[in-house]
């Protein structure tokens, strides 16, 4: 259809969008050359600031229209030749992170109750720790403990793999050939991230009520019976669904930046542990800003 890139997208350097007739989808293919962008130091501090504004507004711009190519690729998640990829990463980031997530959880729930329930002694309010443990882990500590261990394994495995094959050059290879890196990729870790994840943030939700309860009934004398009445007499299926929206966000979020990430890696080794560290950081402190905005949203 388009002999170049496309003339309706933005030129975005060594990122470019081809169209291949044969899969009949609009991908976004990732030239991955090995030489650096030299650019000459500013003078005045107001241009290395601006410069490094246009350089985050850059980055932002590439990790957004790779998601893009992901979100169009997803389609073909469960086609002959992608179901493998996904039901792999289905269980990489599922199965695997459980161990982690269960003990995680446990102890969240067990803090919040035991934190809460010794302030509440002294108003003899303690039998409200159910209430409250219940809507902070299904509005906020759920989907966010959740997402800080996912992003903390499952992300940086992520930025590591795609890092390790751009410097490698094996995502260049794949571009050569005409097999496009973001549906063989990108897209099945996607699929496995925007599914899993709140999935995994029901699971926390319940050992967090659970470790909640374990700590309410050994250390502060409360009925299992009476925690648990008063934890789902005042929580709102709203609650839930918010903290689930927020643990899809976060998929999205992690794997967006950790293939980003991956996929800027240069130098070597030096550079694919620089991008998982970054890939990390990034995941954290988006997690927590896009938290808070979402929570600023539905409960205003």
């Amino acid at each position: 259809m388009f002999g170049k890139s496309a003339p309706f997208l933005p030129d975005i350097g060594k990122t470019s969008f081809f169209f291949f007739p044969r899969a009949g989808w609009l991908t976004l293919a990732r030239v991955i050359t090995r030489e650096p962008e030299f650019l000459p130091p500013p003078a005045p501090p107001f241009g290395a600031f601006g410069r490094i504004l246009v350089s985050a507004c850059r980055g932002t711009g590439r990790a957004l229209l790779l998601l893009l190519g992901a979100l169009a690729a997803l389609p073909f998640a469960f086609s002959k030749r992608n179901r493998r990829d996904v039901l792999e990463q289905l269980y990489t980031v599922g199965f695997k992170s459980l161990p982690v997530v269960s003990v995680v959880a446990f102890f969240t729930g067990m803090i919040l109750a035991l934190q809460v329930g010794l302030e509440l002694r002294r108003y003899g309010q303690e039998t409200n720790i159910g209430m409250l443990v219940c809507i902070a882990m299904l509005r906020e500590m759920g989907p966010f403990m959740t997402g800080l261990v996912v992003a903390a394994s499952s992300g940086s495995a992520i930025a590591a793999q795609m890092g390790t094959m751009t410097v490698s050059e094996e995502v260049a290879a794949l571009d050569v050939m005409g097999i496009p890196p973001v549906r063989y990729l990108v897209m099945p870790r996607l699929a496995a991230l925007a599914v899993m994840m709140p999935l995994l943030t029901v699971y926390t939700n319940i050992l967090g009520i659970l470790g909640g309860a374990l700590v309410g009934s050994t250390q502060l004398g409360i009925s299992t019976t009476a925690y648990f009445d008063n934890a789902f007499r005042y929580a709102e299926n709203k609650d839930l669904y918010v903290g689930l929206f927020k643990a899809f966000l976060f998929g999205l979020i992690m794997v967006t930046v950790s293939c980003h990430q991956g996929f800027s890696a240069r130098e070597g080794a030096v550079g694919v542990g620089r991008a998982t560290r970054q890939s990390v950081i990034v995941s954290f402190l988006l997690i927590l800003v896009i938290g808070y905005f979402v929570t600023r949203l539905f409960y205003q």
